[in-house]
């Protein structure tokens, strides 16, 4: 040892001390380890493209054994922390590119692992992850084979590029978690040419730094929690560590036998709330059947649609409240088999919804419809339910990607959607904070002249809207809608998923919270009453118009009422009632 400042491993289960070595033969017969691995003395030196293969299927599945771990590391506790999930289908699509391959060159594999990051990213976390990737890639170009140093050398090149990537970086998150990781990559290398040395290095300093991140981030050390996304990353490098050591990674599957959850049942003197309907699935066998408009009629029908196949058989699946309207309508089409009804708020109820199934719920292609747009510019707005599919279409928009909280769209959809339009010049209103990354990714990779103009509330995306001028140049439009976000305040009520205490507002799980322009403000015994609250603290009183959107949890009826109230307690305000459909989120209101 040269005396470098490398940390004392953390984890024990998964790290071994730094002076174990694996023999050469110990070393071939690990599983995972490909046979033409140099080990010298005991020490790998040396990875080729099946085992960075085999790292990166590791890292994939060690990180979905964890992703509900790093989804519960929310700032807030409201139902949207999906980082977890985002990262895993971010690695899912990066993984699905490599899945068949037997690639012997590094630089291949890794240029293919960072294309289907690239284009599978989803939220934040999601993208900065596909930047690290695609770095490293970079970084391994023209190498058939990666030695300890070429994967220190990769890492610091995969964080320079996720802080380029990020207009505003700030510690505290997966940046400083890379960067530090990183740094110890390099500093190991200098040491032990070992892989294993290095990346277990990389993987204690990426645990120490994780730990670190409420000491940079207070909002982190408020609500008592360290960064998701560099908890993500932390389980992704250890993956790999895992598999380069032969360790087991089938956790999940083991207990998923040993505990197999009981048949759903239904209490009929307590029905749970109708909030997911039905996952219908089934195949239709003919002649001549036309995919497309089977994939349109779907669409119409219920969310989340995926149809595929050819002039024989064509697989549908989607998300219905009622599951007789899609079964008649595959019916009138052809011969159906292999029939599936779910009804998903059972299962939810009982609390063991299919993986497959929640699955769905993230990783379905965006219906997206396009219309003929107004002008020569197109208009692409994200959104969550179908009223505010609805509402969106009613204002001119030449496509809606469906999305929002907890179902953030790809890159690739957002791209597909950009694509799809036949204008040469693009707006996108991403309409969460957590899309806007994505929209900005969507952005470079088309060959039209698109911007992204930064909404991050379904009220900001439509002020935005209200103010496009068919008239006006894209640089005008983009200007002006970037103006309007500003004169509008936005509230949202919903559900909360675990005890807090966030900026002074305490709350338990299950208590109705409001949230005003994405801070954590109120709580209160009702959705309603917490609106009202809303209202006070946006000086309502002052604002022209106040709109409410409802969504899929209330009543049309309950939903009216609250209109009702809010006429007369603001008489000089208009007070418009609109159902929105969004899910999670009992009311979206605004003031402007």
């Amino acid at each position: 040892m040269r005396g470098i400042p490398l940390s004392e491993p953390s984890t024990p289960k998964t790290s071994h001390p730094a002076h174990e070595r694996l023999t050469a033969d110990e070393a071939g017969h690990r599983p995972g380890l490909d046979a033409v691995a140099r080990a010298t003395n005991g020490r790998l030196t040396h990875l080729s493209g099946r085992e960075f293969r085999q790292m990166i299927w590791a890292a994939y599945v060690w990180l979905e054994q964890h992703r509900e771990t790093v989804n519960a590391l929310n700032v807030f506790p409201v139902p949207d922390g999906d980082t977890g999930t985002n990262m895993y289908l971010t690695m899912r699509a990066a993984w699905r590119e490599i899945a068949d391959s037997d690639e012997p060159r590094v630089d291949r594999v890794a240029q293919a692992v960072a294309q289907g990051a690239l284009m599978g990213a989803r939220g934040n976390s999601g993208v900065i992850l596909s930047q690290i990737l695609r770095g490293m890639a970079h970084a391994f170009r023209n190498k058939p084979e990666i030695t300890a140093e070429d994967l220190a050398v990769a890492l610091r090149r995969g964080s320079d590029t996720a802080y380029k990537g990020v207009v505003k970086p700030v510690e505290g998150t997966i940046l400083t978690v890379v960067r530090e990781a990183a740094e110890a990559a390099q500093r190991a290398a200098t040491v032990e040419h070992d892989v294993r040395f290095v990346l277990d290095h990389t993987v204690q300093a990426a645990h120490l730094s994780v730990e670190r991140t409420p000491s940079l981030l207070p909002v982190l050390a408020k609500a008592g929690v360290v960064d998701s996304g560099g908890k993500g990353l932390y389980y992704i490098l250890e993956g790999m560590l895992r598999s380069l050591k032969g360790e087991d990674l089938e956790v999940k599957a083991q207990v998923a036998a040993e505990e197999a959850p009981a048949a759903v049942k239904v209490d009929p003197f307590n029905l749970p709330p109708i909030r997911y309907g039905f996952d219908v699935q089934f195949l239709i066998w003919g002649t001549n059947l036309d995919v497309e408009a089977i994939r349109r009629r779907m669409t119409e029908i219920g969310d989340f649609a995926l149809v595929e196949g050819g002039p024989t058989l064509v697989k549908v699946h989607v998300h219905a409240f009622d599951p007789s309207v899609p079964l008649a309508y595959g019916y009138s089409q052809g011969f159906l088999t292999d029939i599936v009804v779910e009804n998903m708020d059972a299962m939810a109820a009982a609390g063991h919804v299919p993986d497959d199934v929640k699955d769905m719920l993230s990783t379905a292609p965006a219906a997206v419809q396009v219309m003929e747009p107004m002008g020569d510019i197109g208009v692409i707005a994200v959104a969550p339910g179908e009223g505010l599919r609805q509402v969106f279409e009613s204002l001119g928009v030449g496509a809606v990607v469906s999305g929002g909280q907890t179902m953030n769209p790809s890159t690739e959809e957002l791209l597909q959607a950009i694509e799809a339009l036949p204008t040469h010049e693009v707006v996108v209103l991403p309409n969460n904070s957590n899309v806007i990354l994505t929209a900005q990714q969507a952005q470079q990779l088309s060959t039209k002249r698109v911007e992204v103009v930064p909404s991050r509330t379904i009220p900001q995306g439509i002020s935005a809207l209200l103010a496009f001028n068919l008239q006006a140049s894209l640089a005008e439009n983009v200007a002006q809608m970037t103006r309007a976000l500003d004169s509008i305040a936005t509230g949202e009520v919903t559900r909360a998923v675990r005890d807090a205490n966030v900026e002074g507002v305490e709350v338990k799980a299950g208590d109705i919270i409001g949230l005003l322009n994405d801070v954590l403000t109120t709580k209160g015994e009702t959705a309603e009453e917490v609106v009202k609250l809303l209202l006070a603290q946006m000086d309502a009183h002052e604002a022209e118009v106040i709109t409410l959107y409802y969504g899929a949890d209330v009543t049309a009826e309950a939903a009216k009422a609250l209109g009702g109230e809010l006429m007369r307690l603001y008489p000089d305000q208009e007070v418009e009632v609109i159902f929105g459909g969004q899910p999670h989120y009992h009311y979206i209101v605004s003031a402007e």
